[in-house]
């Protein structure tokens, strides 16, 4: 699996500039049909509008994709993306919705437009980490499973599930840097009998931002 990665929640923000009202929208998505769905959704939920400039950053194919929507060239989609780009997030569609109030802003007050919308769209819906967890399965008798569930107390892991069948069985969720802690941590609390399995690999938001 790779890294971690730094993405965002789902935010918006607006603000008119000589009369022309730009809205911005921003989500996490993981694929150019994501992103182009919410592309559609935003310009059906605004069909008056005279500008949907989007952009998006993708991990997978590592694919960049901007749209000045009619605006001059260079002045809208363009200096979005920079602003997505400059803040190191991937993984995110972000559509600016204007509506044109009259007042012609020129090439530059358009590049400073649509910038400031990709600014204060990207703070309202908050940067976050996404970062390698381990998925695995805990196996304890049930002498130890006292000692053990209060050890995990004091983990860097989450118990998701616990089965109580022949012996007890739980399913922990815990930063991939931390297995070993974690294995040591068991080992000594059971004499070595807990037996933790890894089953996978996920990437999380990471717990310190949340």
């Amino acid at each position: 699996m790779t890294g971690g990665y730094i993405t965002c929640g789902e935010g918006r923000s607006e603000f008119t500039e000589k009369k022309s009202v730009f809205l911005g929208r921003i989500r996490s998505v993981s694929t150019e049909d994501e992103a182009r769905a919410f592309l559609a959704a935003v310009a059906a939920e605004h069909p008056e509008a005279t500008h949907h400039v989007f952009c998006y950053i993708l991990r997978e194919g590592n694919v960049i994709r901007f749209s000045d929507a009619g605006e001059p060239s260079g002045t809208a989609g363009k200096p979005a993306l920079e602003v997505l780009t400059r803040e190191g997030v991937k993984d995110v569609c972000l559509v600016i919705t204007r509506f044109f109030g009259g007042i012609k802003l020129g090439a530059g007050g358009l590049v400073r437009a649509y910038a400031q919308s990709a600014k204060r769209t990207l703070d309202a819906a908050g940067k976050r980490t996404m970062s390698p967890f381990l998925t695995a399965e805990l196996t304890v008798g049930y002498a130890d499973w006292g000692p053990v569930g209060e050890t995990l107390k004091h983990l860097p892991a989450v118990a998701e599930s616990v089965d109580y069948g022949a012996a007890v069985t739980v399913r922990l969720l815990f930063p991939a840097g931390a297995e070993p802690s974690v294995r040591a941590a068991l080992a000594d609390r059971t004499a070595g009998r807990a037996v933790l399995t890894v089953t996978g690999e996920v990437l999380r938001p990471d717990p310190a931002e949340a």
